[in-house]
């Protein structure tokens, strides 16, 4: 599929300015600028995370009431209930949470909802088993914010609850006796883009600063935090940056036993970044919820033996190649599908629907579509009496206004600008899929259907060399708001190329007599494009090659076109 090129620029004085503070490369200058820091005491704080720079938990609305009640449980031996998602944003908040909350009171339990049993966020039998086993106050994460009646429900039981929790509030805020949430209108917290371990981050802080404990009372957790922050694709800026930095430290240093558990089942060898957070830990957390019941995701993260951890990472590596056979079948479904739509090419959505296929992968599967047809799509099954499902977005659409406009046709729906999730009666499928169709149409611009490649800076290859590297690696973690850089060189030749592996291209390509190798995962089918000879401008971004003890800097092609030299 074509793609668009959007080549960035950034102010010329403002990048002169920073190379004169800085005295590094222009290009990498330019990249900064690009992302907001155009100064020293920017750059050193960029470069330089501190924890010291995290900023107070007691600006964060609802703090102190929340401390308070927590404290009143704690002096009156109340039982308390951690409670949250079936995510891995959920699952690590819940196991934080749980863990410093025992450290300091020995009535404290935890609670997952089952995904399909009881759907996400507060479900009435959580509150039911809490009011059944004598829980008087429920400590929610990663949820709650949308759970008003719930919340209600659960007063009129005589249950206190705080929310903790980062999603955009409604216009009806719960009744709970304390809300943290940096969203939330009123709230002066400086950084709103926290995850729901952020948020539950901050109360521990917060707690820990009134118990007199030492910070290493929640910093113990910050791996657990950054692989939250990872997985929910939250940016990696301000306060999530410094959170995520020492994170890492902690990952490939001294990791909680469940993530060294699955580390090893990974056969994790190199040292752990972003993307191995997003690739390796997070999809086999997820494939607990999604085939089966999270619950266990939680016991392995607060699991302090090595080998219990290890077993219980084994089951959830067992659901994550459940999972994995799922997604791959009916993605071959859903292909088949499509292709025996005639009326699908002309369409600017997809929604394709079959009763058995496995509600837990129906989002991958989405997912997967859109990386072939690259538009707003809907993935449905059957679930109980109703049709549910996940809808993913392409970059830059709304995806939940389009789903909120044929809101006639749902039982329920709920997500966010990117992803939903959806619910039915079965006879309104077709009505559904007409609308959302009509929706799109007449609200998506033509260019969004266009995958786009967002390029930080034009380089020769001259300029690249393993200085320029290490400076760039420094920009480190990279993610939402702060990926790796993405560069463009024109009028590169090809000296040699071949597959590897069937679906993979190694390169050697030269510019100005600057001779660099590269790798193109998944080109196999470009290779006759690029083994013409002309030249060829090349989007790519930079990586070391390792082989028999040596580093050399080579490119990973993310795309490349004939070049223009008209």
């Amino acid at each position: 599929m074509e793609k668009r090129w959007t080549i960035l620029s950034a102010d010329e004085q403002r990048v002169n300015s920073l190379k004169d503070a800085l005295k590094i490369n222009s290009t990498i200058c330019s990249v900064l600028v690009q992302r907001g820091i155009d100064n020293y005491d920017d750059a050193k704080q960029f470069f330089r995370p501190q924890l010291a720079d995290l900023y107070s938990p007691w600006l964060m609305k609802d703090m102190e009431k929340a401390v308070d009640r927590i404290l009143k449980a704690f002096r009156s031996n109340e039982k308390i209930l951690v409670y949250g998602d079936y995510d891995v944003d959920g699952t690590t908040s819940v196991a934080t949470m749980y863990q410093f909350l025992k450290s300091a009171h020995s009535d404290v339990d935890f609670y997952i909802p089952h995904r399909y049993r009881e759907g996400y966020g507060v479900s009435k039998l959580g509150i039911d088993f809490a009011a059944e086993n004598g829980f008087s106050l429920i400590v929610t994460l990663d949820c709650g914010i949308k759970s008003a009646e719930l919340i209600d429900y659960a007063s009129n039981l005589n249950i206190d609850v705080i929310v903790c929790d980062h999603h955009t509030p409604d216009d009806c805020i719960p009744k709970a006796v304390a809300i943290l949430n940096p969203k939330q209108k009123d709230c002066n917290y400086p950084f709103k883009e926290l995850c729901g371990c952020g948020v539950g981050f901050k109360l521990m802080m917060a707690l820990a600063e009134k118990l007199s404990l030492p910070d290493e009372s929640y910093l113990q957790h910050l791996d657990l935090v950054a692989t939250a922050i990872a997985a929910d694709i939250v940016p990696i800026v301000d306060e999530n940056r410094i959170l995520t930095y020492y994170g890492l430290k902690k990952v490939n240093t001294n990791p909680n036993p469940g993530v060294k558990a699955l580390m090893r089942l990974a056969s994790v060898q190199s040292e752990m970044m972003v993307t191995n957070l997003v690739f390796v830990i997070a999809p086999r957390v997820n494939a607990a919820g999604r085939m089966d019941c999270a619950k266990k995701a939680v016991q392995l993260f607060i699991e302090k033996d090595e080998n219990a951890a290890m077993a219980i990472a084994e089951i959830l590596h067992s659901d994550n190649t459940d999972r994995r056979e799922a997604d791959a079948s009916i993605t071959v479904e859903a292909f088949e599908l499509i292709g025996n739509d005639v009326l699908a090419k002309n369409k600017k959505t997809t929604v394709v629907y079959q009763e058995h296929w496995h509600k837990g992968v129906v989002g991958i599967v989405a997912s997967r579509l859109i990386d072939t047809y690259y538009r707003p799509t809907v993935v449905l099954t059957k679930s109980g009496d109703f049709i549910a499902g996940s809808a993913r977005s392409v970059t830059g659409f709304n995806l939940y206004e389009a789903i909120h406009a044929c809101r006639e046709h749902l039982i329920g729906y709920g997500g966010h600008f990117a992803a939903a999730g959806l619910t039915m009666l079965p006879e309104n499928l077709n009505a559904f899929i007409n609308q959302f169709e009509e929706v799109v149409s007449s609200t998506i611009t033509d260019d969004l259907l266009i995958p786009e490649i967002v390029i930080d800076a034009e380089v020769n290859f001259d300029q690249l060399n393993l200085p320029f590297y290490n400076i760039m690696q420094q920009m480190e973690p990279f993610g939402p708001e702060n990926m790796k850089p993405v560069f463009i060189t024109r009028n590169v030749l090809n000296k040699g190329c071949k597959i590897v592996k069937d679906k993979h291209i190694r390169f050697v390509l030269s510019q100005h007599n600057t001779t660099l190798t590269g790798i193109g995962f998944n080109m196999a089918d470009k290779f006759c494009t690029f083994d013409t000879r002309q030249p060829v401008d090349l989007v790519y971004t930079l990586e070391i090659n390792e082989w028999n003890g040596n580093k050399n800097l080579q490119v990973k092609v993310i795309d490349f076109r004939l070049a223009n030299n008209n």
